[in-house]
């Protein structure tokens, strides 16, 4: 796999400084069921890094003081840590509001047949990706028959009350483009999608979320090969929005990779460009904790403008309309 990192270090992106912090994103391993080839993380059947059992603790002890009212869990598949259920009870328990980044498909793997149920009895908010509403570009995307799986393990949800009207239940979409554009307007296409998956398979759910292609890690790497990594990064510049700047993610997120060790956001992470804490060449969770953060400076690259451009983009989705 080609690196990126070199291609992005040279960069005019604007300078941008931590506010309060409100969540606490944490990656707890690459291990995935699936293979995606937009995936910025590089996850799959064959990665081994699981956040070990101490990481767990500290992240806890780091969200109880920290003050974060949320914690946003991802991966690779974040629910095939073994630690991932204690570690949802115990933040629950600290009266946290718990995201869980999922695949749907990892409903149907074995050792899971309970895990929508768990999530509905804990109140998890799930965040899930389905990058199309047509089976033919989920499946070229995402792998055969993740189309087929992925409609089940919704409509599944549906019937614990997922994407409900007055469930107190949140099941929210993503939405990737399939290759290097930016993702069309985001009310728009949720308003497809609630039509079309409402009228093929009764499918609910709360809100979709547009999320643009990094080009880092697996996808950048496909960009580099394709000779498309220079289009796209023009295309991202030339759509930048100084006004998305205010509400970028990393304003007011924390990322926590599998180790504990901190950045800026997840795809900092995965470039290896750590948050920056005076005297800390490389911070970990017990290096900050009570420590206040607001006012540092974040670390930018060009691939930052990923999140800037056009309507912007975030683990919230577009950040403008």
């Amino acid at each position: 796999m080609r690196a990126t990192l070199p291609l992005l270090l040279g960069t005019d992106f604007p300078p941008l400084a931590r506010r309060r912090l409100e969540t606490l994103q944490v990656n707890l391993g690459y291990a995935c069921n699936q293979t995606c080839l937009h995936c910025h993380v590089n996850a799959g059947p064959t990665r081994t890094e699981s956040m070990a059992p101490e990481t767990v603790a500290q992240v806890l002890e780091f969200l109880a003081a920290s003050g974060a009212r949320t914690l946003d869990l991802t991966g690779g598949a974040p629910e095939l840590n073994p630690h991932f259920r204690d570690l949802v009870r115990r933040a629950r328990t600290l009266g946290a509001r718990v995201i869980d980044r999922c695949n749907l498909t990892i409903l149907e793997e074995p050792g899971q047949e309970d895990l929508a149920r768990f999530l509905a009895a804990q109140g998890v908010e799930i965040v899930a990706s389905l990058p199309c509403y047509t089976e033919e570009l989920v499946d070229r995307q995402r792998g055969k028959g993740v189309y087929e799986k992925s409609i089940r393990a919704i409509r599944r949800l549906n019937e614990l009350g997922y994407g409900r009207e007055g469930s107190g239940l949140v099941l929210n979409l993503v939405y990737n483009p399939q290759g290097p554009t930016l993702p069309p307007a985001q009310a728009r296409l949720e308003a497809d999608y609630k039509r079309i998956l409402g009228e093929a398979f009764g499918i609910a759910f709360n809100a979709l979320f547009t999320i643009a292609n990094m080009p880092i890690q697996r996808f950048g790497s496909t960009l580099v090969t394709k000779g498309q990594f220079n289009a796209y990064m023009q295309l991202l510049r030339g759509a930048h929005r100084d006004e998305n700047l205010d509400t970028v993610m990393c304003r007011t997120l924390v990322s926590v990779d599998w180790r504990g060790y901190l950045h800026d956001c997840d795809f900092n992470q995965m470039l290896g460009l750590p948050l920056r804490v005076a005297g800390k060449a490389r911070p970990h969770l017990k290096d900050v904790l009570g420590r206040d953060l607001e006012g540092n400076p974040i670390v930018v690259r060009d691939h930052c403008y990923g999140c800037t451009a056009g309507q912007g983009s975030s683990c919230g989705g577009a950040l403008a309309g």
